[in-house]
């Protein structure tokens, strides 16, 4: 047996290989420097861009599990809730999240074992996903930021005035109150007459008003609520939100692409890797030729 070290000299320089020629000795009769080869053994391949790729599916698989947890849950508190949502938007998520797993599963199988179809495959997917979601989230980034805004402004608006809203308004706006530190919704405490909420009351200086005219009556002395009005801070957290979820979006389109990008250029390290062992096997093989 003897060996030989092959390496490539073109200018990918994807993969070392180390050929091990076996063979037999010149039989009697024959002139020494003839040689029957019988087979070529492959001992090392290494494609550059296979564990990059296996690991951007990897951490691509998790977001996905995590995303399609969360949507489960979300799903389920709506139900118990008895909250409407529309049944279109529900699949929609599950079928994006669920299609995007399998897609890297798809991904991850081809890479492992070089199946340039299901790169082929899970290019078209990441395509298709990546084109849709940026168009969708630019087209509709107006709507979501500007019309949906004053959509929930005129609900709250619809309140009041709020001495007289329902039950429901009420438990909704007292949770407003708490978590952003407002009062009222356009006129701070005034809105609510002379029946001001507890979750209106203030306890942190540089953000309280003294409590002034009818609004005094049957309440503590020196009792504080706070200053600010609901609604800006309610719309500009509103704001916030949106741009975070078109953000998420917008970014997912781009992993997307890179995620593209890196299969293709995969496939390619395929097919000259696949090429380059048939010219291995063909006993035409010249070293710096390939």
């Amino acid at each position: 047996m003897r060996s030989a070290d092959a390496l490539p000299s073109s200018s990918a320089g994807l993969w070392r290989l180390r050929l091990v020629v076996r063979g037999k000795g010149p039989p009697a009769g024959c002139q020494s420097g003839n040689m029957q080869k019988s087979s070529v053994v492959v001992v090392a391949d290494k494609t550059s861009l296979k564990r990059p790729f296996i690991f951007a599916n990897a951490v691509h698989m998790a977001l996905c599990f995590f995303m399609l947890r969360m949507t489960v849950v979300w799903h389920r508190d709506l139900i118990q809730n008895g909250k409407m949502v529309s049944g279109v938007s529900i699949v929609t998520m599950y079928v994006i999240e669920v299609g995007c797993l399998l897609l890297s599963v798809i991904g991850v199988f081809g890479a492992c074992k070089g199946k340039r179809w299901c790169l082929i495959l899970y290019a078209a997917g990441m395509a298709a996903a990546s084109q849709t979601i940026i168009i969708r989230t630019a087209l509709s980034y107006q709507d979501v930021y500007e019309k949906r805004v004053v959509r929930e402004e005129s609900k709250l608006l619809a309140m009041m005035p709020l001495s007289a809203t329902s039950k429901a308004n009420r438990t909704l706006l007292y949770s407003i109150q708490e978590e952003f530190e407002c009062c009222g919704l356009v006129e701070g405490y005034k809105d609510w007459g002379s029946s001001i909420p507890p979750s209106c009351n203030c306890q942190y200086p540089g953000k309280c008003i003294r409590l002034r005219g009818s609004a005094t009556i049957g309440a503590p002395k020196n009792q504080y609520v706070y200053r600010e009005s609901c609604l800006p801070i309610y719309a500009s957290e509103l704001k916030l939100a949106f741009s975070l979820v078109m953000g998420i979006q917008f970014g997912s389109g781009i992993f997307w692409i890179i995620l593209l990008v890196m299969s293709i250029k995969l496939m390619g390290q395929i097919k000259r890797k696949q090429d380059f062992l048939a010219l291995l096997q063909s006993n035409r093989y010249v070293p710096g030729a390939f």
